[in-house]
C-alpha cells in the first residue's frame, strides 16, 4: 500500500508545478515574437487630481498646502478672472455735484477713497452711498507767484502693507501721506519738491514713495516719522486736524529732455516692478524711462515709445514681465531690456478717444477708454475676451472673430451750464471717460469712475459693478 501524501507535501508539489509552469510561460513569452503570445493588461487610470470635487474634499481635510492644490487654486483664480466681466452688472452711485473722478482705491470691502478734478478727497461707501470728506493738507509756506488753477487729485496709492496712503495735497504740487485705517495726516512733501502738478505716485516699499510731476521731475520720498520728527517742523493749520510733518524729497531727478519736444517732458504715469526693484515712468514726449529705485533714483535707460500720443497710463504685468502703456489708440507691451515690443500692440477700437486707465491681474489687462467702456485683453492669448452667451452681447462690440466683451458705463451726471448749452448745443449723450477703475478681487467687485472727456464740461460718473 502506497504511503498517503500529507497536505503540506501536496501544497509544496502544487507550488513547484506552478513555479515551473510560470517559468515556462515566461520563457515562452520571451521567445515569442513581438505581439504574439502576450497578454497586455490595461493600465489602471489614476484618480483625477485636478477636479473641483477633489479640491473641495482636500479643503475639508486641510490638505490645500501641497503643490497640486496650489496649482489648481491658481487655475481657479485665472478662470474666475476671465469669467467675471461677463457676470458684472452696474449700480450707479451719486456724488452730488463733484467734478470728474480721477483716482480711486479700495480701502476695505465696502469703502473706496477717491480724488476729483475739483480737488476733493473723499471716502465713498459703495453700499449706502455715504460720502466722508477728508481735509487736504496745506503747505507750510505759500507758493511764490500767482496761484495756479488746481488740476485736482490725479493719483492715490496705498503702500504694500495698506498702512499708508499717498495722494495730492491742497497744493497739487505736494505729496500728502495719511495713516490707515484712520486717515489721520502723517506728513506733507512740500519742501524743495515739485514745482508743478503731481500726476503719478508709486510705492517702492512700505516707507518709500515716488512721485512724478508735470515739471518733468521724479522725486523719491522716505516716510519715517521716527527719523524726521525731531528735525522737521510739525504743525496744523485748522482746528481739529492732527498735526503733520513737512518733509523734503530724499532724491529728485529730471527726466532727459529730447530735442523734438523739450517742453513736453511731463511725467504722466509710474509703475513699479518689485521683483527687479525697478520703476518705469512715461512722459508726454513719448518716452519710457527706467529707474533703479531704492535709497535714491538711478536712471537705467530711456527709449522712444511706438505710439507717442496721449501716453497717460501704465501698469506692470508681473507674470509676463512687461510694462503695458496706454496711448491715444493702442496699448503697447514693453520689455525694457529688449527696448522693443515682444508682443504686438493692442488697438482699443474705440474711435481714438484715448485709453484713460489701465490695470492688470492674472494675465488680463483691463482698459478704461474715453468713450465710457471697459475692455478686457488676454495677454497670453493676445486677444480680447469675447462674449460667450447671448446676454453678454448686450455689452459687447462686434469684431472680425466674434464679439468683444466690454462694459458700457451709464450716463452719470452732467452739469447743464452755459458751456454745455453754448458750445455743445445742449446734447445729452456724452459718454463718460473712465479715468479710474479698481478691483476688489476677494469679493469680485469692480469700481469704475470718471466724467465727461471734454475739458469744459462739468460732471461725474461712479458705479459699482458686482
Amino acid at each position: 500500500m502506497a504511503p498517503q501524501q500529507t497536505g503540506s507535501r501536496k501544497r509544496r508539489a502544487s507550488g513547484a508545478e506552478e513555479a515551473s509552469g510560470s517559468s515556462a510561460s515566461r520563457a515562452l513569452a520571451a521567445a515569442a515574437p513581438m505581439g504574439e503570445g502576450r497578454v497586455f493588461k490595461k493600465p489602471r487610470r489614476p484618480a483625477a487630481q485636478n477636479s473641483l470635487v477633489h479640491y473641495l474634499r482636500g479643503r475639508e481635510v486641510g490638505a490645500l498646502g501641497c503643490a497640486g492644490f496650489r496649482n489648481f487654486e491658481g487655475s481657479l483664480r485665472s478662470y474666475a478672472v476671465r469669467q467675471l466681466p461677463a457676470l458684472l452688472t452696474e449700480r450707479q452711485l451719486s456724488l452730488g455735484t463733484l467734478n470728474k473722478v480721477f483716482a480711486s482705491q479700495w480701502l476695505n470691502p465696502r469703502q473706496v477713497v477717491c480724488g476729483t478734478k475739483c480737488n476733493t478727497l473723499f471716502v465713498l461707501d459703495v453700499y449706502s452711498g455715504h460720502i466722508m470728506y477728508i481735509p487736504l493738507l496745506r503747505d507750510r509756506a505759500l507758493p511764490l507767484g500767482e496761484p495756479q488753477p488746481s488740476c485736482g487729485i490725479h493719483a492715490i496709492q496705498l503702500n504694500p502693507s495698506n498702512t499708508l496712503l499717498a495722494t495730492g495735497g491742497d497744493n497739487p504740487n505736494s505729496v500728502a501721506i495719511y495713516r490707515l485705517p484712520t486717515l489721520d495726516p502723517l506728513c506733507l512733501g512740500d519742501r524743495y519738491g515739485h514745482r508743478d502738478w503731481i500726476f503719478a505716485l508709486a510705492w517702492v516699499s512700505d516707507t518709500v514713495v515716488v512721485s512724478g510731476s508735470r515739471d518733468g521731475t521724479v522725486a523719491l520720498w522716505r516716510v519715517d516719522p521716527d527719523k524726521y520728527q525731531g528735525s522737521t517742523a510739525w504743525h496744523s493749520d485748522e482746528v481739529g486736524i492732527p498735526k503733520y510733518a513737512h518733509i523734503r524729497p530724499q532724491d529728485m531727478e529730471r527726466i532727459p529732455r529730447v530735442e523734438i519736444n523739450p517742453s513736453n517732458c511731463k511725467v504722466r504715469a509710474l509703475a513699479y516692478n518689485a521683483r527687479d526693484d525697478e520703476l518705469g515712468s512715461v512722459s508726454l514726449d513719448g518716452h519710457f524711462h527706467l529707474w533703479k529705485a531704492h535709497s535714491n533714483l538711478d536712471k537705467l535707460l530711456s527709449f522712444r515709445l511706438p505710439y507717442c500720443r496721449d501716453n497717460v497710463c501704465m501698469t506692470y504685468c508681473e507674470e509676463s514681465s512687461l510694462y503695458a502703456v496706454g496711448s491715444h489708440t493702442h496699448v503697447s507691451f514693453l520689455d525694457p531690456r529688449e527696448r522693443q515690443m515682444n508682443m504686438r500692440p493692442m488697438c482699443s477700437r474705440e474711435g481714438g478717444t484715448g485709453i484713460r486707465s489701465i490695470s492688470y491681474h492674472e494675465y488680463i489687462v483691463t482698459i478704461g477708454t474715453g468713450r465710457g467702456t471697459l475692455l478686457f485683453y488676454d495677454v497670453r492669448a493676445q486677444k480680447f475676451l469675447e462674449a460667450q452667451r447671448a446676454s453678454d452681447s448686450l455689452n459687447s462690440s462686434l469684431s472680425p472673430n466674434g464679439r468683444h466683451l466690454r462694459l458700457i458705463a451709464g450716463r452719470g451726471w452732467l452739469n447743464h451750464d452755459e458751456i454745455w448749452m453754448n458750445y455743445f448745443g445742449g446734447l445729452e449723450e456724452f459718454p463718460p471717460a473712465i479715468y479710474t477703475h479698481c478691483y476688489n478681487w476677494p469679493e469680485m467687485k469692480l469700481f469704475m469712475a470718471g466724467g465727461p472727456l471734454s475739458l469744459g464740461l462739468y460732471g461725474h460718473y461712479a458705479a459699482l459693478w458686482s
